[in-house]
């Protein structure tokens, strides 16, 4: 899984990047998570419990995107998809996997969330 994490120099907004496959990632990075370091400490807190054999699975439910984080991979995606199973939506309105839903290995998870904490540091 490869990402880039930038902040705009002129308006300081947070930019996450992330490949194809794993697009939601970085909307999920921006949008959910940003420079919220509460959350930041809980999903890490999370994150060990789970490599420790403490806790099975857990679930962050964001405003627009969720996490939901288990023994060994990590599943983010859109609100909407859990909607979609109660509503049928039309062709033209179903979403692109990569930006509506991406899965990843925990460890690899873990990496990016601490890639991001040094950024957030670095980036001030």
């Amino acid at each position: 899984m490869e990402y880039e994490f930038r902040r705009n120099t002129l308006t300081g907004t947070l930019l996450a990047n992330f490949t194809m496959e794993h697009e939601i990632l970085g909307v999920w990075f921006v949008d959910e998570l940003g420079e919220n370091t509460e959350l930041r400490q809980s999903i890490c807190t999370t994150i060990l419990a789970l490599q420790q054999g403490s806790l099975n699975e857990k679930r962050y439910v964001g405003k627009g995107i969720s996490i939901e984080l288990d023994t060994e991979q990590v599943r983010v995606f859109a609100n909407v998809l859990e909607m979609e199973d109660e509503f049928e939506l039309d062709e033209s309105m179903s979403l692109y996997n990569g930006e509506s839903e991406a899965f990843c290995g925990l460890e690899d998870f873990e990496h990016a969330l601490l890639s991001w904490q040094t950024f957030l540091k670095e980036s001030r």
